[in-house]
């Protein structure tokens, strides 16, 4: 793995984050504080980040892809009922005309109750592996428990309760996605993921190999470096709402490399009914509310290809409950 030491973003250290010294864990809010007014993009490492976990998930992944297409497919989330299996190449589309040259398999909580199932929220498709299941099961968790903390610090930074969003994210349809960017000897005139910003709360990203890169203030695309044992995080739409746009939803994207890449991105959202609105200068509301839920899936529709053809059959409704917001033409502020 090419590791470059040098990067524009900020990093963080994290790890006091779990400490049950306060003053501590508002010295972190701080600094997450000014990274996500400055950039919406940071790096962050932690002394508790489980670091072979992240190379066993890096393996498991790697044999999945390996497999033939036919097997693959056998677990096609076009098959599930709450958006979690295999996305072949070609399956998503922010563009007409145009897909990203990717393959996926996205997990969500893997909830077996029946109370809180929705269109995100249910039981998991998983593939036939046990080594798999169990591998992708234990990042999921570990990297959610980080999130939460994260949650809470950024509850701290914006002057909430710093418990605010616990009680938010009992069953919140957060995604982990295990993606496969293959090897294309015309990398240079292609992109792996076109540019967007993400619609949750907040990303955790695990890459292997160079090819993200966010959009300037000046509208330059500038790569975002590996550097080892970190995670990469960017603010999410929901986010920018909860803010009131003091933090951005920065437009990133993802170009072809010349090298095969795997990328492990976790989506951080809130309980499906959690209605986003504005906590911060309240008087002034710069967005309406939307509906986490209805947001996340109104979104995944659009892009999915199996779900375009659900709401053409009328399998499926988009619901417009609250008003839906534009983010892709949000504003970036990534300064040089």
């Amino acid at each position: 793995m090419n590791i470059i030491e040098n990067t524009l973003l900020p990093i963080v250290d994290i790890s006091d984050l779990s400490s049950t010294n306060i003053e501590k864990r508002l010295s972190v809010a701080a600094l997450m504080d000014n990274a996500c007014r400055q950039s919406g993009f940071l790096h962050i490492k932690s002394s508790n980040f489980d670091k072979n976990l992240f190379k066993q998930l890096l393996e498991v992944a790697k044999q999945y892809f390996a497999q033939e297409e036919a097997v693959k497919m056998q677990h096609y989330i076009g098959k599930s009922q709450n958006h979690s299996g295999y996305v072949p190449i070609g399956e998503e589309q922010f563009k007409p005309n145009s897909h990203d040259i990717k393959e996926a398999y996205d997990i969500n909580i893997d909830y077996l109750g029946d109370t809180e199932c929705r269109s995100l929220v249910g039981k998991n498709q998983w593939p036939d592996s046990l080594i798999f299941k169990e591998t992708v099961q234990q990042y999921y968790q570990h990297i959610r428990q980080i999130g939460h903390q994260i949650f809470r610090a950024l509850a701290l930074a914006l002057g909430l309760t710093e418990t605010y969003f616990d009680e938010h994210l009992t069953f919140a349809p957060s995604q982990l996605r295990l993606i496969h960017y293959p090897y294309n000897p015309n990398a240079q005139d292609s992109l792996g993921i076109g540019s967007h910003t993400d619609y949750e709360f907040f990303t955790l990203l695990l890459p292997t190999a160079p090819g993200l890169q966010v959009l300037s203030k000046n509208g330059e695309w500038l790569d975002v470096p590996l550097i080892e044992n970190t995670l990469v995080m960017n603010i999410g739409d929901m986010m920018q709402v909860i803010s009131n746009g003091q933090y951005i939803a920065t437009k990133h994207r993802v170009k072809k490399v010349q090298e095969e890449r795997y990328a492990f991105p976790f989506f951080f959202s809130c309980n499906y009914d959690f209605i986003v609105k504005p906590l911060i200068d309240t008087a002034h509301p710069k967005y309406p509310a939307i509906k986490c839920g209805e947001h996340l899936f109104n979104q995944t529709v659009q892009s999915f290809n199996y779900l375009k053809k659900r709401l053409q059959n009328g399998e499926l409704v988009m619901s417009n409950d609250l008003t839906p917001i534009n983010f892709g033409l949000a504003e970036s502020v990534v300064h040089q």
